[in-house]
Parts: C-alpha cells; sequence; structure tokens
C-alpha cells in the first residue's frame, strides 16, 4: 500500500477541526515533505518521525515520503500531529494493517527515543472526537483529561511501539470510556478571615450573589485584596457543562489540575503590567487571555489604575459581551469571557487620602489625575464602588466569632435560586424583563431620577444600579425592590460623584 489517512484534530480556540492525516509513499530521491499549511513546529517533525521510526525498529521508506495536512487551509502548530504522522508513513509503507487506524484519531509528540510526550488541547479533541463517534490513542500523561468528556473512548500509550503493537492485535491500547466529575469542589480562604470591614462584606455578598462587577478603594493595607481572594469561596460550585469548559480553556495553557478541583470556580490576578494581549488573548498564536481563563469565575485585578489604558479599554467589550473574538490575516477564534470583575484602587497615588493622621500630600491635582486614568465607560460598567477604611486595631479583635464563608454562601445560592426562577441572573437582565423584576412605584422612580440627576448617571448606570438593587431584595426575600434596597445600591456608586468632592 502506498496511501494512508490518519485522523488528528487541529486546535483553533474551543474548536477543534478534524484533520486528516494524508501519507503517500512513492518512487523518488529519499525525501519527506510535509505540506498543508503547518508552521516550524509541524515541519520540524520530519526528524523527530523518522528518528523515533528509527529507535523503534521500523524502516523507514526508501522513496519520496509525502505527507499532506488536510484541510490544506487551516493553520497548524505544535508537535500533536507526530503520532498521526508516523502512524501514517507506517500504514503507507505496509507495516501497519490500513483497517486498524480506521475511526481513531491519535495524538502525541515523539521523543527521538519514540516516546510519547503530552500535548495540549486534549480535553477539547475528546469532546469533537465523542460528537463524531471516534476513539482516542493519547499519550498515558493526557488520559485522565481526555476520559473527562463523557463517552469519549480513550486508550493511553507510552511508546510508538506500544501503539503500533495494540493496533495490530497486541497488548498496548486498552480503550476505557470517560465517566463524570466529581461532586466535590476544593475549600478556598474563609471570609472569617476578615477582621471588621462589615460594609465591604456586604457588598461582597451582593456581588456573589448577583455576580456584578466590583471596585474595593482603600489605602494599602486595609484587607482589599483578603477579600477579593475570598469571593470565589461565596460563589456556588461549577456544575458539569460549566466546569467541562472552564476545563477546556485551561488546557489550551498549562496542565490541569486534579479533576476535584475542578468543580472550583477560576481566580486569576495578573499583575498590573500585564500586556493586553495577555489579558484579552491572541498574541502570536491563537492562545486565551486572562478574561477567558477567568470565565464563569473572577478576574482580580489589584491597583487598578496602573494598568495600561489599552488594556483596561480592552475589557469594555468583553464586560458587556461575555464573549472576546480575535481575528488574524490566517485565522479568527471566539473565546467565552464571562467572569467576574473585582478591582481594587487606591483612593490616591500615595494611598492615604483622608486619612485621619494627614499622612497623604498628594495635591487635588494629583488626585484627578490618579482617577481620571479611570474611564468613564470603564466605571460605569462597573456595579458597585465600595470604600474599605483602615482600621483601628482595636476592630481586628471583635468579640463576636466572624460570620464564615458557608454562611454567606448559603445566602448567595438562595438568593440566586430566586434569580433562576425568574429565568436568569440579576447581571444578565435586559431592561424589559428587568423593570419587570424590579416593579418600582412612584416614590423609587423619583428617588432614582433625583439620583440620576444629582450624580450625573448615564442609563447604564442606573441599570446597573436596578440590578444590583434587585439583587439586594433577593438577598431580603423581598418580591420588589423598595426605597432601602434602591437606597443602598445608589449608595455604592461613589465614583459617580464629582472628582473634587473625593479628593478632599
Amino acid at each position: 500500500m502506498t496511501l494512508a489517512t490518519v485522523l488528528t484534530r487541529a486546535q483553533l480556540a474551543l474548536e477543534a477541526p478534524l484533520v486528516r492525516v494524508e501519507v503517500h509513499c512513492g518512487a523518488g530521491l529519499p525525501q519527506l515533505t510535509v505540506v498543508g499549511l503547518a508552521e516550524t513546529s509541524v515541519r520540524e517533525s520530519r526528524e523527530r518521525v523518522r528518528a523515533a521510526l528509527a529507535q523503534a525498529g521500523f524502516a523507514f521508506p526508501a522513496g519520496r515520503v509525502t505527507v499532506s495536512l488536510a484541510p490544506a487551509d487551516l493553520p497548524k502548530e505544535g508537535g500533536r500531529y507526530d503520532l498521526a504522522v508516523a502512524l501514517g508513513i507506517l500504514g503507507a509503507s505496509g507495516q501497519l494493517p490500513a483497517a486498524s487506524l480506521a475511526d481513531t484519531e491519535f495524538y502525541g509528540e515523539l521523543s527521538l527515543s519514540g516516546e510519547l510526550r503530552a500535548v495540549r488541547g486534549t480535553l477539547t479533541a475528546a469532546v469533537h472526537a465523542v460528537r463524531d463517534g471516534h476513539r482516542l490513542v493519547v499519550p498515558d500523561v493526557n488520559a485522565a483529561e481526555a476520559r473527562v468528556a463523557r463517552g469519549a473512548r480513550v486508550a493511553a500509550a507510552a511508546t510508538l511501539t506500544s501503539v503500533k503493537n495494540g493496533l495490530c492485535g497486541g497488548a498496548g491500547l486498552a480503550f476505557t470510556t470517560g465517566g463524570a466529575l466529581p461532586a466535590s469542589a476544593a475549600v478556598g480562604p474563609d471570609l472569617a478571615d476578615v477582621r471588621g470591614q462589615a460594609g465591604a462584606k456586604r457588598a461582597l455578598e451582593i456581588a456573589a450573589a448577583g455576580v456584578h462587577s466590583l471596585l474595593l478603594i482603600g489605602p494599602p493595607g486595609a484587607g482589599k485584596s483578603m477579600l477579593a481572594q475570598r469571593l470565589p469561596g461565596l460563589l456556588p460550585p461549577l456544575d458539569d457543562g460549566e466546569a467541562l469548559e472552564c476545563a477546556m480553556l485551561h488546557s489550551l495553557v498549562r496542565p490541569l489540575p486534579p479533576t476535584a478541583e475542578w468543580r472550583r470556580r477560576p481566580f486569576r490576578a495578573p499583575h498590573h503590567g500585564a500586556s493586553a494581549a495577555a489579558i484579552v488573548g491572541g498574541g502570536g498564536r491563537l492562545r486565551p487571555g486572562e478574561i477567558s481563563l477567568a470565565h464563569r469565575g473572577v478576574l482580580f485585578l489589584d491597583e487598578l489604575p496602573e494598568y495600561r489604558r489599552d488594556v483596561l479599554e480592552a475589557l469594555r467589550e468583553p464586560l458587556e459581551s461575555g464573549s472576546v473574538s480575535i481575528a488574524r490575516a490566517a485565522w479568527q477564534g471566539v473565546f467565552p469571557a464571562r467572569f467576574q470583575l473585582v478591582a481594587a484602587m487606591n483612593p490616591c497615588p500615595c494611598g492615604y487620602a483622608g486619612d485621619a493622621g494627614g499622612r497623604c500630600r498628594c495635591t487635588q491635582p494629583v488626585m484627578r489625575r490618579y482617577l481620571a486614568r479611570l474611564s468613564g465607560p470603564l466605571l460605569d460598567r462597573i456595579d458597585l464602588h465600595v470604600d474599605v477604611p483602615r482600621l483601628e486595631y482595636s476592630a481586628l479583635a471583635p468579640a463576636a466569632i466572624p460570620e464564615p464563608s458557608s454562611a454567606v454562601a448559603a445566602r448567595v445560592l438562595c438568593a440566586r435560586e430566586r434569580q433562576r426562577a425568574r429565568g436568569c441572573l440579576n447581571s444578565a437582565l435586559e431592561a424589559g424583563p428587568l423593570a419587570a423584576a424590579c416593579g418600582l412605584g412612584i416614590g423609587e422612580h423619583g428617588l432614582l431620577e433625583s439620583a440620576s440627576r444629582r450624580l450625573g448617571l448615564s442609563a447604564r448606570a442606573c441599570h446597573r444600579i436596578l440590578r444590583v438593587a434587585r439583587t439586594i431584595a433577593d438577598l431580603a426575600a423581598k418580591k420588589r425592590v423598595g426605597i432601602p434596597e434602591l437606597s443602598e445600591a445608589i449608595g455604592y456608586r461613589r465614583l459617580d460623584r464629582e472628582p473634587q468632592a473625593e479628593a478632599r
């Protein structure tokens, strides 16, 4: 036989297009050619495959060998095609029965000794293989990841020789069917560790209940980062679909954690020196950014004004749409990015504006320039602006036992169940359903109109105030939004006041 076809898949965002590795062995001078829009790492597979076949004791064809990765207009990258290319050469040269390659997909980078190395994105490939009714052969280090896909038939292999022997009917390959994720979730930091800061804890509970974005404003050491790190512990665990979606995203950039931790909400905290490509995604290769790795979880941006302006402005569209589309000349990909933004900042460059000890020496123009680093459109999209003041020592050792995360999480879960009974969480409510859910009376409309005129609120800000008020009412098990809930929600719009007033 001079022609063989082996199945594998490329990786394009969360899609895994099927790739047919077609290998032809013909007459001519000895040469191995790889075609099909392959990048450098794929073309280098020629040398890896040649050495691996020799080390495993297989004969390399003496004539011209052509490897076509179809479809030809789909970009291919990485070493994930090595195993498929090697098996295609064995099949085309008659060293492997062609029938054994049918309905099976192969993944793995080859070492020069013929061992299989891990590749990224096998979970995504397994999910798509199940839809097409195919089996998978993957490196043994990727087997646990691939078996998470429900219904996936996966065989793990350590070497090229074991794959070949298994396909020829010998020992080496045992296909098992993937199962479900564990029900438990890892436990994170407890809210009881944070002493005092009752107002900030209340805002954190509201943010958790309604998936609202949150900005914490306070001096250094007040507890802003501690509060943000405890938000995932207030959120319900991921369900099966959400956990699988998050795992597929993370499998594109790093080895996955143990499956027992997959139901825990992601928490991403990039440094303020991160580039726009690192935050949003893309770069030289199609990779998810921090906002996608925080999908279904929390994105924490500490020292918010220190981030580059283009990075902050790039957050605006994903905060509204819940996804990010990355387009390049040769390809385009869409990553989900439905994250909950939690940010922290100081009230001024030195961090001590309003401190009772008079430590702040920042002038008002300096403060205004500092606050101006955050654009109005970005602040409009942040639902709660909350003060986190410096505490006296006496407040750090309260007589009462602080409330643990589990108690707050129970209230958050009840509030979310009320929201789901109406159709969706409050952060996703559109104008029509939101008005019906709030049921504002004449007094509530008058209060919101007065606040809008006094604070210069945009229509978006008013909309977000209503969403927060509806969440406050859900936490209190109230059917409609009243004056107290609306007043509390308006009070969380701290940065909508005049910057000059904030600087004093």
